[in-house]
């Protein structure tokens, strides 16, 4: 039932395409915000891929390899989001009480161990490349198998393999200087 439906909407169902849709937009927007960290930008590369996918459906030649096809597209689309994120920086001005004319007191708790761990680990894995940020949210996140990931970006899979251990590697390194 699922390829019919991919194939419909390949046709213009836009019926079909809805439901294709609603079936895979939990799956696109976790994985645009595992790679992008960011729900506002999540949802909009999320936004961007169905955009996308619609716009581009008649480039999916087979309905089976549609999860491939549409992974790559929300890695593309993860891609423009952190072109367009770095092309306009947001400066945090800190609020200053205008009475006193000093930065109010904080109200927020001391970080618990776990919480700095995993602020540690963001900041580590924002240091990685979107490619590999992906691949590691592709296999160890979404526990998907190396031969889907290595359709996703269209590379052979030895080549997904050795990306794959080279963006743990860059993590296990990043992690290792959030440390310090």
């Amino acid at each position: 039932m699922e390829r019919t439906l991919v194939d419909q909407a390949r046709t213009g169902d836009r019926a079909a395409f809805d439901s294709v849709v609603r079936s895979r937009i939990d799956t696109v927007y976790r994985t645009s915000l595992a790679i992008l960290g960011n729900p506002s930008d999540a949802a909009d590369a999320t936004q961007e891929t169905f955009v996308s996918a619609w716009c581009h459906r008649n480039d999916l030649r087979d309905p089976a390899n549609f999860d491939a096809w549409l992974g790559r597209i929300t890695v593309n689309a993860c891609r423009s989001m952190l072109r367009k994120r770095s092309r306009k920086a947001v400066r945090e001005i800190p609020l200053i009480d205008p009475v006193s004319e000093r930065e109010p007191a904080s109200t927020e708790q001391p970080l618990d161990v776990r919480t700095a761990a995993a602020d540690a680990f963001d900041r580590a894995f924002g240091r990685l490349s979107i490619d590999d940020r992906a691949i590691l949210v592709l296999h160890h996140l979404q526990e998907r198998p190396v031969a889907e990931i290595a359709a996703t970006f269209g590379a052979p899979v030895g080549t997904i393999k050795a990306r794959l251990f080279r963006a743990r590697a860059a993590l296990e390194s990043a992690l290792a200087k959030e440390s310090r």
